[in-house]
């Protein structure tokens, strides 16, 4: 996604829009991306089956992601459909916009911090464009494996200093997969025993990996990395190890898993 402006959008095309007004037949709406040109969304294309009231659906100043069905003769209005977008889409596009606004803003404060002109901005981000899809995905590898990463745009010292300031400050896509351990050991000493033994695992893993005492025989364990298949391949050697030790002295293991999320921007 970036920063060019169109003076419409294409057929087929995910756009975001906030609905304007609601009618019997339908909703209008502008196109946020689009320096808010109108467009209509018809009752029959709000859901499938028939709608009998619009505004359960859909609410003036609410923003909804649809999709473009049809632009009609002279291009004074555009045709939308919210029941043709998937929740896929739906999120996809969220993510998009949110990126986007990421992107203008970290643009800004280059710009400012930089004194850039509008004329070199440009330049900028047409430098970032041909090599990623958005400026936040530029920014978010400086973030993870430095600046070197840009090293082939060929930009002036003082432009990268201060991307590269920006960059280290934002807060990096992550996610956190969990769950719970319950382990059991009778002896005279098992809560300490196992209590010690998951304090060690946890001071090896300190950057990314926690370990709550819930109550006994409960501990959740968590796991934070930049994408889920890196969390699950921190997450699986250590589940093993805890098994290991904790079997090793004739105690009961049961790991049950949480749901996933993420935890940070992206």
């Amino acid at each position: 996604m970036t920063t060019e402006v169109h003076e419409l959008p294409e057929v087929g095309e995910i756009v975001v829009a906030t609905i304007t007004k609601i009618t019997a037949h339908g909703a209008y709406t502008t196109l946020d991306e689009y320096n808010d040109i109108q467009g209509f969304l018809h009752a029959s294309e709000i859901a499938h089956g028939w709608v009998r009231n619009i505004n359960k659906f859909v609410k003036s100043g609410e923003k909804k992601v649809l999709l473009v069905k049809r632009i009609k003769e002279g291009r004074e209005e555009i045709d939308l459909s919210l029941k043709q977008v998937s929740r896929d889409q739906q999120k996809k596009k969220l993510v998009d916009v949110k990126r986007f606004e990421k992107g203008k803003s970290i643009i800004k404060s280059v710009q400012e911090k930089a004194k850039l002109s509008n004329s070199d901005v440009e330049k900028l981000e047409d430098k970032i464009f041909s090599k990623y899809d958005s400026v936040y995905d530029g920014v978010v590898d400086i973030a993870t494996n430095g600046i070197k990463v840009f090293g082939d745009l060929k930009l002036p010292k003082k432009t990268l200093d201060v991307i590269e300031e920006v960059s280290m400050k934002i807060k990096l896509p992550s996610v956190e997969i969990r769950g719970i351990l319950e382990l059991v050991d009778n002896s005279s000493n098992g809560v300490e025993t196992i209590k010690n033994s998951l304090q060690g695992f946890e001071k090896t893993n300190q950057d990314n990996v926690k370990i709550l005492y819930i109550g006994a025989p409960k501990y959740r364990i968590s796991v934070t990395a930049s994408d889920f298949k890196s969390a699950e391949k921190t997450l699986k050697p250590i589940l093993e190890d805890i098994q290991k030790n904790i079997e090793k002295n004739k105690a009961s293991f049961k790991f049950t898993r949480e749901e996933s999320r993420k935890t940070g921007e992206g």
